[in-house]
């Protein structure tokens, strides 16, 4: 069974201070699991729940509505396309592409090594600075072929 440690605890503490009812920290520390484990998976929907006293149901229609939340395992890198209108009319369609080509894998693939993963997401909330890419919540934007090149190249180099 998956367990936070005694300093992590209190952060899932500092989360719950700021919300007037448990059930309001799901995201936070659903969040919390996700960077530590890699995944939110049943043992983890089951963790949460019982941690901040939350119904199971609960938790699990948060970690299954929103995309930030993955069920699945990743590659060490999560590459987070948006897709939605203003990321599209941007060329979304071309940075998956050079992704692709680069890479060789595309939405919900993961690479064998583990090194990367796809994903298409509905809206990154960049849309002035479209098209963008999140690698593990880092924002890459306005986004060109070379540009995406770039960032796969530096981050193969940094393993």
């Amino acid at each position: 069974m998956p367990m936070f440690t005694e300093e992590e605890i209190k952060q899932v503490e500092e989360i719950r201070s700021h919300y007037p009812t448990n059930l309001a920290a799901v995201m936070g520390v659903l969040h919390m699991y996700q960077d530590k484990y890699g995944i939110v998976d049943e043992e983890g929907i089951t963790y949460v729940a019982k941690l901040i006293d939350v119904p199971e149901e609960n938790v699990l229609g948060v970690a299954t509505f929103y995309e930030m939340y993955h069920q699945h395992k990743t590659g060490k890198y999560k590459l987070q396309v948006c897709t939605n209108v203003s990321c599209m009319l941007c060329n979304s369609d071309m940075v998956l592409r050079t992704i692709k080509e680069k890479i060789g894998i595309g939405i919900g693939e993961m690479t064998d090594d583990g090194m990367f993963s796809v994903h298409e997401v509905e809206c990154l909330g960049s849309c002035g600075t479209a098209p963008v890419v999140s690698v593990n919540k880092q924002y890459q934007e306005n986004l060109t072929p070379e540009k995406i090149t770039t960032l796969i190249d530096t981050l193969k180099t940094q393993g």
